[in-house]
C-alpha cells in the first residue's frame, strides 16, 4: 500500500492505494492545530482499521504539510540569528524600497524575522565576479559567536556578499560556528538559495534556518509514530515545485515545503488531465481556510521561484516575506470554507482573511465557534446536507448556522438569513472568479481556454459558480476531489531541483565547465534518489537556466536540451531564449547583449503508474444512484428549487442528468446548476457542460 497524507488548515487528508488493483481508499479528520503529527497518526490509524489493512503492508508513506508555512506566518519558529557582510546588516530591513501600496499614508513594512540586536556583521568581502577582495577575518568572529550564544539563538543564517559566486568564507563561518556552537542550526545561502539578489537570498536562508529546528523536530516525532504504529518505513515529503524527497533531504531545506500540500493538489489535477486527455486546466483548489489557482498548460503545471509568504496584505504582492524556492505558480485567489463572513467598514459583506480553522470551526460544527463562515452559508442554501456531511460521521447543526448568520449579518443589514447567506456565498465567488481571471490573463492567457478541475473540500460547491463568472464551459470534478491534494503525493515522482548562479555574458560563456557542472549536480541528485530505493535507470534529467538582456533586473526561464550544450551551441541558446522572451513580452531587444543569470538541474524519478479506478458500469443511468432531493438556493431565480441528490458511488459511466442537482460523496459535494448538465466519464470524473451564454449566477 501507498499512503498519501495532507494536512490543512481544518482537516488531515489521507489517501491509500493498493498498486495491485489501483484501488482507493479515503479518509478525512480534524486537523490538530496544537500538535498536527496527532492528527496525521489518528487519521492513519483510522484508515488502516477502516480498510482492513495490518501496518506492515504499507510500503510508502508520502507527506506534505502546512508547518513550515504556519511557522513564517504566525511567527513561531526558533530564536535566529543572521551574519553578513560588513555594512549588509540591515539588508532585511531595507529590502527592494519598494511600496507594495502606493497610496497608503499608513503603509506598514514587512516585519523581518531576525531582530537587528541578532544581526551580526562579518569582516570579508568577495567581488561580483568571485574573486575574494577581502579576507575573511576569523579572529573577528569570537565576539559575534559570544553574542550568539549569550542570546539563546538556536539557528544561525549566513549570507555573505555574492557568496552564490564564491561559497568559500560561508564555508569556513559554518564550519567555524559548527565548532563553537555545537547543536545549533547553521544555514548558509550558498546551500540553501545560491541566485544572485542579495535580499531574497538572505530572506530565504533566514527563513530556512528560522523554521528547521521545529520542522526536524516534527518529522522526528512524526517518524517515530508512524514506526510505533507498525509501519516499519521512511517518511517522504512532497516539496513545493511538486516533487517528493526522503525526509532527511527535507529536514535540511524545509522552506522547500512551504507550498508542500497545495502543489499536491496541482500535481493530481495534472494526472487528471493526462487521463482525460485536457492539457489546459485551472486547478481551483479550495479548502478550509483558502482558495488557490493554479495553471497547467499543456499537462504540465507552470513553476516559478519567486514566492511570497506572510503577507501584510492576503493580494499585495511586496508585503510578505520573498523566497527564491522552486514552487508551482500558484496564487491565492480568496478565501476556504472555513473563513469567517462579517460586515466591513463601508457596510459590505467581506469574507475573510481569519478563519474558524478546525477549533472551533465554523458555527455549525458544534464545537463553540459563533462567527459565520462560507461552510454555514452553503448549508443554509441546501449546498450542504447537515446529515451526509463526511459521509454522516459529523453532523452539522444548521440552527447554529442560521443563528451566526442571523446575529452578524443578517441583522445588522436588514436582511434575511437566506439573503444574507447567499451574500456570503456570492462575494466569495465573485472575488475568485476576478482573481483568478485576472492571474490567467496577466500569463497571457485566456480563462475560457482552460476547463475547470475543482478539488479540496469546498472546491465542487463553489466551482461551477465561479467557472461560469470566468466564461469556462466545462468543469471537471474528479472522484476524491475534497483529498486530492493527498492523491496528488501519490502520482508525483520522487525529484530535487538544484541550482547555480553565473552571471555571464553568452559570449564568455566556458562551456567545458558548464558541462562539468551540470554532470556534478546529476550525478548528486542521483544519489540522492538513489538513497531512496529508486530504480537507477529510471531516472531523468533536466537542465535549464535564466537569461536576460544585459542590463535588466528580470531574467527569463528556458529549458536547454543536452544535445545544446553538448555541442556548444550558442547561437541556438539565443535563439531559444528570444523565443522564450518573445512569448512572454511580445518582441526581442535588437542589438542587445544576452546573459545567463543561473542554471538549473532536475532529476527525477518515474511518474508512479498511478491510474484512479474506472466508473462502474451498469444500468439504470443517474436515477439509480438518486438517494432523495432537497431544496437548494438557485440565485437566477431568486427562490429554492427542488434539486435531486445523487450518490457519487453508485453513478456508473455514461450517466447523464440536468441540473439543478446535488452530487455528494464523503469529502465533498458537487453543486450542479439549474441550465447546466452532468455526465460520468469512463474514469468516474462528473463533467459539467456549462452554459457560458447564460451567464449571470449560478445557484
Amino acid at each position: 500500500m501507498r499512503l498519501g497524507v495532507d494536512i490543512g488548515g481544518t482537516f488531515t487528508d489521507l489517501v491509500m492505494q493498493d498498486p495491485a488493483t489501483g484501488r482507493l481508499f479515503n479518509e478525512k479528520v480534524l486537523t490538530t492545530p496544537d500538535d498536527p503529527s496527532r492528527g496525521v497518526l489518528t487519521g492513519i490509524a483510522s484508515i488502516l482499521h477502516k480498510t482492513g489493512t495490518p501496518p506492515v503492508a504499507v510500503d510508502h508513506v508520502i507527506h506534505g504539510t502546512t508547518l513550515v508555512a504556519n511557522a513564517l506566518i504566525e511567527r513561531k519558529g526558533v530564536r535566529t540569528a543572521l551574519i553578513t557582510t560588513k555594512g549588509f546588516r540591515d539588508v532585511l530591513q531595507i529590502g527592494r524600497e519598494w511600496r507594495y501600496d502606493t497610496y497608503d499614508l499608513m503603509i506598514a513594512a514587512v516585519e523581518p524575522l531576525v531582530p537587528r540586536h541578532l544581526r551580526f556583521e562579518a569582516d570579508e568581502r568577495i567581488g561580483h565576479d568571485g574573486r575574494i577582495v577581502g579576507p575573511l577575518d576569523e579572529a573577528a568572529l569570537a565576539p559575534v559567536i559570544a553574542a550568539i550564544e549569550a542570546a539563546g539563538v538556536e539557528a544561525v543564517a549566513v549570507c555573505l556578499l555574492h557568496a552564490f559566486q564564491n561559497p568559500a568564507h560561508e564555508r569556513r563561518i559554518k564550519a567555524i560556528l559548527t565548532e563553537r556552537l555545537p547543536g545549533r542550526t547553521i544555514a548558509i545561502s550558498s546551500e540553501v538559495m545560491p541566485e544572485i539578489g542579495e535580499y531574497e537570498r538572505a530572506s530565504t536562508t533566514v527563513a530556512n534556518a528560522y523554521v528547521q529546528p521545529i520542522f526536524d523536530r516534527y518529522i522526528r516525532r512524526l517518524a517515530q509514530g508512524i514506526r510505533e504504529q507498525g509501519i516499519a518505513r521512511d517518511l517522504f515529503l512532497m516539496q513545493s515545485d511538486g516533487g517528493t524527497v526522503h525526509q532527511s533531504t527535507a529536514a535540511e531545506f524545509p522552506i522547500r515545503l512551504v507550498q508542500s500540500g497545495p502543489a499536491g493538489g496541482v500535481q493530481a489535477t495534472a494526472l487528471i488531465g493526462r487521463l482525460t486527455d485536457e492539457p489546459n486546466i485551472l486547478c481551483f483548489d479550495m479548502g478550509g481556510t483558502t482558495a488557490k489557482a493554479a495553471l497547467i498548460e499543456g499537462h504540465a503545471p507552470t513553476r516559478t521561484t519567486d514566492f511570497e509568504v506572510a503577507r501584510i496584505y492576503r493580494f499585495k504582492k511586496g508585503s510578505g516575506l520573498p523566497l527564491k524556492v522552486p514552487v508551482i505558480d500558484m496564487i491565492e485567489i480568496g478565501a476556504g470554507g472555513g473563513s469567517i463572513a462579517r460586515i466591513n467598514r463601508m457596510g459590505l459583506i467581506q469574507v475573510g482573511p481569519d478563519s474558524a480553522s478546525a477549533v472551533p470551526g465554523p458555527a455549525c460544527y458544534g464545537q463553540g465557534g459563533a462567527d459565520p463562515t462560507v461552510t454555514d452559508a452553503d448549508l443554509v442554501l441546501g449546498f450542504l446536507d447537515a446529515d451526509s456531511f463526511l459521509g454522516g460521521e459529523m453532523r452539522l447543526d444548521a440552527a447554529a448556522a442560521r443563528r451566526a448568520i442571523a446575529e452578524k449579518i443578517a441583522g445588522p443589514l436588514g436582511l434575511d438569513v437566506v439573503e444574507a447567506a447567499w451574500g456570503i456565498h456570492e462575494t466569495v465567488n465573485e472575488s475568485m472568479a476576478q482573481a483568478a481571471s485576472i492571474h490567467t490573463l496577466e500569463k497571457g492567457l485566456r480563462p475560457d481556454d482552460f476547463v475547470m478541475a475543482p478539488i479540496g473540500g469546498a472546491g465542487p460547491v463553489h466551482a461551477c459558480a465561479v467557472a461560469r463568472k470566468m466564461g469556462m464551459r466545462r468543469v471537471i470534478c474528479p472522484a476524491g476531489a475534497g483529498v486530492a491534494s493527498a492523491f496528488g503525493f501519490l502520482a508525483a515522482p520522487m525529484a530535487f531541483e538544484f541550482v547555480r548562479a553565473s552571471v555571464t555574458e553568452l559570449a564568455a560563456l566556458d562551456l567545458d565547465g558548464l558541462r562539468a557542472m551540470r554532470d556534478a549536480l546529476e550525478a548528486q541528485g542521483r544519489d540522492l534518489l538513489r538513497g531512496s530505493g529508486l530504480d537507477e535507470a529510471a531516472f531523468g534529467t533536466g537542465f535549464g537556466c535564466a537569461m536576460r538582456y544585459v542590463g535588466q533586473g528580470f531574467p527569463v526561464e528556458l529549458g536547454v536540451p543536452d544535445a545544446l550544450l553538448d555541442a556548444g551551441d550558442r547561437n541556438a541558446l539565443l535563439a531559444a531564449f528570444e523565443d522564450a522572451y518573445r512569448a512572454l513580452y511580445g518582441r526581442i531587444e535588437e542589438g542587445m547583449a544576452a546573459e545567463v543569470v543561473s542554471w538549473r538541474v532536475v532529476v527525477t524519478g518515474p511518474y508512479p503508474d498511478l491510474r484512479p479506478t474506472p466508473a462502474p458500469e451498469g444500468t439504470g443511468g443517474a436515477e439509480a444512484a438518486r438517494k432523495g432531493s432537497r431544496q437548494v438556493w438557485d440565485g437566477t431565480a431568486g427562490r429554492f428549487v427542488e434539486a435531486p441528490v445523487y450518490d457519487r458511488y453508485r453513478l456508473v459511466a455514461g450517466s447523464e442528468a440536468p441540473g439543478p442537482a446535488i452530487v455528494e460523496e464523503r469529502e465533498s459535494t458537487l453543486v450542479v446548476p439549474s441550465d447546466a448538465r452532468i455526465r460520468v466519464d469512463a474514469l468516474g470524473n462528473l463533467i459539467v457542460d456549462l452554459d457560458a451564454a447564460a451567464g449571470g449566477d449560478a445557484g
